[in-house]
């Protein structure tokens, strides 16, 4: 019998693996995205210090996009890097969180560069 690949724990191993590499600090932060079957979220991470600097998501209240998924995730990718300009971030890290590097994860990060982050 075949059996069908469990994507999801596909995605949680490639991961692990990345975040073995990769660290936020301080001075250069992670921004972590995490893609739902809906939505989209996305949270600049200093590791050293176990904590939640910024955060975006396609949830939010007043968050509003007619257009596709990757619309929002664009509008996400800026939300976020307006709050990190603020908070005086300008470089980070960027996770992918184990997704493939398009369409909707690709959208956010080029938000994210078009809203003044470097990475």
């Amino acid at each position: 019998m075949i059996k069908r690949p469990n994507t999801n724990a596909q995605r949680l191993k490639r991961h692990k693996r990345v975040r073995s590499k990769i660290s936020g600090t301080p001075e250069r932060p992670r921004l972590n995205v995490f893609r739902s079957e809906t939505n989209i979220y996305a949270q600049i991470i200093d590791d050293v210090a176990g904590k939640t600097l910024v955060s975006a998501s396609s949830l939010e209240k007043g968050f509003a996009c007619d257009g596709t998924k990757s619309d929002a995730a664009k509008q996400v990718g800026q939300m976020v890097a307006e709050r990190a300009k603020a908070a005086g971030i300008t470089t980070v890290v960027f996770d992918r969180g184990g997704y493939v590097y398009h369409g909707r994860v690709a959208a956010l990060a080029e938000g994210a560069r078009e809203g003044g982050l470097e990475f």
